[in-house]
């Protein structure tokens, strides 16, 4: 059974001014989505469940489900912030959904085979969908993950500074911890270092691998995390802007020991657009792709 991938595309890009899983950055006018698409049916991926607001339903079926009929199938779930378990129901002036891991958990119903998730507005690059198309085709039992290990070198930002999680594995390369690390940057005479919880600086390896939101499951995924997301919502359910994180499931985890988290290592730069101002450079970047011969002028 082929692996399906999970595209987190509800976020409303308030800071970016406007709908960025829409916004075309490619030569032909591709979204970012479009190359991850792409790179996931070359690398073997069977079927795109996107998870998206119910507010653009009608712009993200004209204007990007149309592009893929015929190339690879296609599903649509929808993220709101009353999409929660019987028994529960969301404080009363809550507007924002509830996280990344809760974002997963709205395709529970629709996805039954192993899976990938990422990011809608993150730029992964051929190689991250390769090496995670190749772990989840190998899978034959439950408690399997994986998460791509982006170098770190290949994640900085030329505007400033980035917060990424820092993984430490072990011996046979299985995830042991992610560590949130802020004020990540190069710096002349240092190389990279990053800022710790005592203000202090430290460096930090080029090839340190850090999550960029990619990870791999086993179908058993989510029905342990919506377990995790009841004892949430009955703890925090309250907070109006309390998160359920895909981390916090996966460190639940590793810890109990009810799966095991292997780090694949990727060469490929990540990039992404969180701000209007970093469009330029995405799309510079995706030019530079296409004309070394990585993408096609027009990819659909």
């Amino acid at each position: 059974m082929k692996p399906t991938l999970l595209i987190m595309a509800a976020g409303m890009g308030s800071r970016y001014g406007g709908l960025k899983q829409l916004d075309g950055v490619g030569p032909s006018g591709e979204t970012i989505m479009d190359y991850s698409v792409f790179d996931a049916a070359r690398a073997g991926f069977g079927k795109v469940v996107f998870v998206i607001g119910r507010h653009f339903e009608r712009d993200f079926r004209e204007k990007v489900l149309a592009k893929y009929e015929g190339r690879i199938p296609t599903e649509v779930v929808f993220q709101s912030v009353d999409a929660l378990p019987d028994g529960f129901v969301p404080p009363a002036d809550r507007v924002k959904p509830w996280g990344t891991g809760h974002a997963v958990l709205t395709a529970a119903g629709t996805v039954r085979e192993p899976f990938a998730v990422i990011n809608a507005d993150d730029f992964y690059g051929r190689n991250g969908f390769e090496v995670l198309a190749r772990f989840l085709a190998g899978t034959d039992g439950t408690g399997q993950y994986c998460m791509v290990g982006y170098r770190v070198g290949n994640t900085l930002s030329e505007s400033g500074s980035v917060s990424r999680g820092v993984c430490e594995t072990d011996t046979n390369g299985f995830l042991t911890s992610v560590t949130e690390r802020t004020e990540i940057r190069r710096q002349e005479g240092r190389g990279i270092i990053f800022r710790d919880e005592q203000d202090e600086y430290h460096a930090l390896a080029p090839e340190t691998p850090v999550s960029m939101n990619m990870w791999g499951f086993t179908p058993d995924y989510m029905d342990f995390s919506a377990r995790l997301f009841a004892r949430f919502l009955a703890e925090r359910g309250h907070e109006l802007k309390s998160e359920f994180y895909i981390p916090t499931v996966v460190n639940e985890a590793i810890r109990c020991g009810a799966a095991k988290v292997k780090v694949l290592d990727t060469d490929a730069s990540w990039f992404g657009v969180t701000y209007a101002a970093d469009r330029p450079g995405v799309v510079e970047k995706i030019r530079a792709l296409v004309d070394a011969g990585e993408y096609p002028e027009q990819l659909w």
